[in-house]
């Protein structure tokens, strides 16, 4: 079976009814372009800082999730919203909401590895000064079978795709924001590293690069199919990239390199 994801690699501004409304044109762009799934990056209703993440957040529930429902029931399109700070309880988190192509929502989760480095010469960034890591990834049911999905830092950590390839997972999606000293480095590297581990699809979509902004985002949102290899990349700027994916590769790359443990049974 085949499907079509879209990257949407959008600038993010200050203003988050100019993010919204962006989002909302290039989810519409997508359908237009026949992707039955479109997918936002990381913190895509407010600038990538700590200074902003209490400022910026909302309930679950809140005027940036119905926006986001209401993209999906429009345009029967499933929307992965990306990220954005989500407020429970007094504390911040880094969120990701799903939804069908009913605007139904099928998946909540908040980053759970944060991103705290100190790279010497380069990033120096600590999330955990604002924000409060969540318990663990997961995944959701589709048409098309079981997609996974992490955030950003999360890519790094192997065990934790592994459970969801396990699980049954097709496709991973990771909305990120590297930096101009990790990305360069290591995003294209980690998206096929877990593809091959995997032999999955692996889906990155970043925020386009900014040099407005204290942090700047890498861009260069990608594919990665089972067998490692990209099959798109976007540059530096706002862009928008349509990838049909061949699912049954992944069965067919699994059955070439038996090297994966049968997926747990229900």
């Amino acid at each position: 079976m085949g499907m079509k994801i879209a990257l949407l690699q959008m600038m993010v501004t200050a203003d988050k009814e100019t993010n919204l409304k962006r989002a909302e044109e290039l989810v519409k762009k997508a359908a237009q372009g026949g992707a039955d799934m479109a997918v936002l990056p990381e913190m895509f209703n407010c600038p990538y800082d700590n200074a902003y993440f209490r400022e910026y957040a909302e309930p679950k529930g809140g005027e940036t999730y119905i926006r986001l429902a209401g993209m999906a029931k429009e345009h029967a399109i499933y929307v992965v919203g990306g990220s954005i700070p989500q407020i429970r309880d007094n504390k911040i988190y880094n969120t990701s909401y799903t939804f069908d192509r009913q605007g139904n929502e099928i998946h909540d989760y908040s980053k759970t590895h944060l991103f705290d480095i100190q790279v010497e010469g380069g990033q120096v960034f600590r999330e955990s000064d604002t924000l409060t890591p969540g318990d663990g990834m997961g995944a959701f049911e589709t048409e098309f079978g079981l997609f996974g999905l992490g955030i950003c830092f999360d890519v790094r950590f192997q065990s934790d795709w592994e459970l969801l390839q396990k699980q049954g997972a097709l496709v991973c999606i990771v909305p990120g924001a590297f930096n101009m000293t990790t990305g360069p480095a290591h995003w294209e590297l980690l998206f096929r590293a877990r593809a091959v581990d995997n032999q999955l699809f692996m889906v990155g979509v970043s925020p386009a690069r900014d040099l407005d902004f204290s942090y700047h985002a890498y861009g260069h949102s990608l594919v990665a199919d089972p067998w490692g290899s990209v099959l798109a990349q976007l540059g530096f700027e706002e862009d928008i990239a349509i990838v049909s994916l061949d699912l049954e590769r992944v069965a067919s790359i699994r059955r070439q390199l038996p090297i994966l443990t049968p997926p747990v049974s229900e």
